[in-house]
């Protein structure tokens, strides 16, 4: 059988109608079907590969680590230098930020995902805070696991898993007067610095800060969740950066690793000493920061630092908005390359997006806003890859359109 077709009988499927790329090679923001045909990846495989695909200090990383050891012992255990070398990269990149209760983001616990990260800080938050209650946002995802998706803010997507956690409660992300639902029974308000799966929502400078005041004066852990929008994806390492806030934790997944599973959540060692004890060994995993994932993810930190990745993003991002133009296009929201493109409805999309596949360039819609185009591109897409891409797209416009 072709692989197709293996594909179809023996991996478990997620929908009825999956892309079904059969992809044998991929560099920088390429992927390459067995017969050559190339395909421009503007979706980063979902955020993942901000530093393009098989950066060679990644793959070069791999190899090194793959030379050394694999898997040793269960986390936490055994001093692994990729590990620990990763840690205080990550730290660094936090610099001098610090909570209002005075304490450096200078822990880290790595996982093997983002949902792992965002079930281990919900674990944090409830353990350090004594509460129970989570907040989280309408149109909000964080995760399928169980706990993540108790998280979750749309109830056509959990409602069949029912029951999952109780004490959860949505609030409306940007919206201001729905802060007065975070209260001293609040655990952790657990949220996006930019609201992703409805479409690219960028909140005012203002409702952050107001969020972070609640939370502060509530005594409720504010937990960001930047498994999307950190690594560079909005022009700062990370996106909170920009806001003049600082949160008590910080996830991360996604574009962390360079192509490889691995996810983190960072916290002030006073909050995440709390595992320690009653019980002992409050959060544990097998594989969490696996040391070859390590490797790799530390080599896309200093890929990003070194090649300044960051520095180009809101130029890129401006080249996008430029071009992008067509009177069918009815905005273009975003921060960074962190973009989206909405359009009348989820068919007249489905059809430009699919039409644009054929043509060699990969775009996708969003779980809570399925008229708008995914394009979150690898952060080393040239100029010229971008003026190709878009007038890809625009042809796909007008051949849909038209």
């Amino acid at each position: 059988m072709h692989q197709r077709q293996l594909f179809l009988n023996y991996l478990a499927q997620t929908s009825d109608f999956p892309l079904a790329l059969e992809i044998e090679k991929a560099e920088g923001v390429w992927l390459y079907s067995p017969d050559g045909k190339a395909y421009m990846d503007l979706i980063a495989g979902i955020g993942v590969s901000n530093v393009g695909h098989r950066h060679p200090n990644v793959v070069n990383a791999i190899k090194n680590q793959v030379d050394h050891y694999l898997h040793t012992l269960v986390y936490g255990e055994y001093v692994q230098a990729p590990q620990v070398q990763l840690a205080e990269a990550l730290v660094q990149t936090l610099g001098n930020y610090r909570t209002p209760m005075g304490f450096a983001l200078n822990n880290v616990y790595l996982t093997n995902s983002g949902a792992e990260a965002v079930e281990g800080a919900m674990k944090l938050a409830k353990r350090f805070t004594g509460r129970t209650e989570l907040i989280s946002c309408i149109n909000a995802y964080h995760g399928s696991t169980q706990g993540a998706l108790s998280l979750a803010g749309a109830d056509f997507f959990k409602q069949p898993f029912r029951p999952l956690l109780p004490d959860i409660r949505h609030i409306h992300h940007g919206f201001i007067t729905d802060l007065e639902y975070i209260t001293t029974r609040t655990a952790a308000v657990v949220i996006e610095v930019i609201s992703a799966e409805s479409g690219i929502r960028v909140p005012s400078r203002e409702y952050l800060q107001a969020l972070r005041n609640r939370c502060t004066a509530t005594g409720t852990l504010l937990i960001f969740d930047e498994i999307q929008t950190g690594f560079g994806r909005t022009g700062s390492f990370w996106a909170f950066e920009q806001f003049g806030i600082v949160p008590d934790v910080l996830l991360s997944a996604k574009g962390m690793g360079g192509g490889m599973p691995i996810g983190a959540f960072i916290a002030p060692q006073e909050l995440m000493k709390v595992f320690k004890n009653n019980p002992i060994l409050g959060h544990i995993t097998t594989f969490g920061g696996h040391p070859v994932s390590a490797a790799a993810s530390l080599a896309t930190v200093q890929t990003i630092l070194e090649e300044k990745l960051c520095e180009s993003v809101q130029a890129k991002a401006e080249l996008f908005r430029e071009l992008l133009v067509h009177p069918a296009i009815r905005e273009v929201r975003g921060h960074g390359l962190f973009m989206s493109v909405e359009f009348a409805n989820f068919t007249q999309l489905k059809a430009i997006i699919d039409h644009g596949i054929e043509n060699g360039v990969i775009t996708d819609w969003f779980l809570f806003c399925d008229n708008s185009m995914r394009i979150a591109p690898p952060l080393t897409i040239t100029e010229a890859e971008i003026r190709q891409a878009c007038e890809v797209i625009l042809n796909a416009v007008k051949a849909v359109v038209d």
